[in-house]
């Protein structure tokens, strides 16, 4: 009796390394698989990679009327525009210490919710808390600061409400101790429940058959959630917060400038890197200067990345990105 054969790919070389004409027969083979991920090689390529090509305003005085090629080469001096600014340290401490919060506070709500989703066995209500839920996401942060002042603005429904009861104006608009807090409350309510959907897909991905046994061994729900759950959830935990590492060097700009704007009672504790470009943009019409701020946060998020990667590769191998 013949047994089937476990179908190999056929190497060329002899050394189990694909040949091109290997690569060939495989894109032929699954054409249209391939063809089904060409417009998003396409947007990458057109919207990731071509702009790649202004880093070199970074580098340049430049000038609109000659061009990026025509503009005259300046070495470094771009990047001392940002550390010879003297409050350099207070927006940089800023802008990782805001991202920080925003991470960890993020992580924290995300997979709360991802755990109360899965345990509501309503289909119906489940859909709907999750729609509820993720709604925030998609609501301008302009809209979010209209709204924001009309409950913590002088006349705002909050500042009222305090002051009613015979404290003191909080005067959140004039004391920037207020907004860290402000700002990681908003950040919770637009981006945890968008964050959920990873973490659900996740916890839905688990093998069943370890909920049942422990069932059977009368383990409760929270037992469940904290011996099987969390432990199967910390790689994709882990993963994701590798990847927000790489943006802790940029402040949420539409969130921040939206809510606190041009008011400088608010910098010392509101002020990041983008919105300090911004208004140096603004001020001083320097390309050259935001594009050399940008690289250098690029470049930093990526050191940041590798780094983080590597210490979770030591510790949790099957959490590395890499």
């Amino acid at each position: 009796m013949k047994t089937k054969e476990t179908p190999r790919l056929a190497t060329r070389d002899g050394q189990g390394r694909m040949t091109f004409r290997d690569g060939l027969e495989e894109l032929w083979k699954n054409k249209m698989l391939y063809l089904m991920t060409v417009p998003a090689i396409v947007w990458v390529f057109i919207f990731c990679y071509m702009p790649m090509y202004g880093i070199l305003i970074a580098f340049k005085d430049f000038s609109y009327k000659k061009g990026i090629w025509g503009s005259d080469w300046v070495g470094f001096k771009n990047f001392l525009f940002l550390f010879n600014y003297k409050g350099v340290g207070r927006i940089f401490f800023n802008t990782i210490f805001l991202n920080i919060l925003f991470i960890i506070t993020g992580t924290i709500f995300s997979v709360g919710l991802a755990l109360v989703f899965v345990e509501l066995k309503n289909k119906v209500y489940n859909k709907v808390v999750q729609t509820i839920a993720i709604f925030p996401h998609f609501v301008s942060w302009t809209v979010v600061a209209m709204f924001l002042s009309g409950i913590i603005g002088g006349s705002g429904t909050l500042t009222k409400w305090i002051i009613e009861r015979g404290n003191a104006d909080p005067n959140f608009y004039g004391n920037a101790s207020w907004w860290p807090l402000i700002l990681s409350m908003l950040k919770i309510w637009q981006g945890a429940g968008y964050g959920t959907i990873v973490y659900v897909a996740a916890i839905t991905g688990f093998d069943q058959g370890m909920y049942e046994a422990a069932k059977i061994d009368g383990a409760t729900r929270l037992q469940m959630i904290t011996r099987i759950t969390l432990p199967l959830l910390k790689p994709t935990i882990i993963m994701l917060t590798i990847m927000s590492i790489g943006k802790i060097f940029a402040g949420d700009f539409g969130m921040i400038y939206a809510l606190v704007g041009d008011n400088s009672q608010l910098y010392a504790t509101a002020d990041v890197i983008d919105t300090f470009v911004y208004r140096a943009l603004r001020q001083l019409n320097n390309m050259g200067m935001s594009t050399a701020t940008s690289l250098f946060q690029s470049v930093v998020g990526l050191v940041l990345v590798y780094a983080t990667n590597a210490l979770a590769k030591k510790v949790e191998p099957d959490s590395a990105i890499f």
